[in-house]
């Protein structure tokens, strides 16, 4: 049960940090994790450091993957991400900062996927 569980979004965060890497991004944590709250990726991209939450949906029974991150979930992500910001190392706090979704939407009947990269979310 537990693996069906974290099925979705463990290859999730696996699509979205290769989707991440070969757009030129680096990636600096993975599963960081602040009380109980926890940013999926923290990347370089450029000059910006971007604290990505990856949603994956298998169907769109309950929704896209898009719609499900709430603000409260963005407020805690913001909290962590100051914390991470204040124990970084000086290379990973060095220029601007964003907030960014990778939403993945697949259909394994159809063999289909769609990933979407949200810049800036909050």
């Amino acid at each position: 049960m537990e693996e069906r569980k974290a099925f979705p979004g463990t290859l999730g965060e696996n699509i979205a940090a290769l989707y991440l890497q070969l757009g030129g991004c680096t990636i600096l944590e993975r599963n960081y994790r602040f009380e109980h709250v926890e940013i999926d990726l923290i990347v370089r991209d450029g000059p910006c450091v971007a604290f990505v939450e990856v949603k994956t949906r298998r169907s769109s029974a309950f929704g896209e993957a898009l719609d499900a991150v709430s603000r409260g979930k963005l407020r805690n992500v913001r909290r962590a991400a100051r914390k991470y910001l204040l124990d970084a190392p000086a290379e990973a706090r060095a220029g601007e900062y964003r907030f960014d979704l990778v939403a993945i939407d697949c259909d394994w009947r159809e063999g289909a996927m769609k990933l979407r990269h949200i810049r800036g979310i909050a």
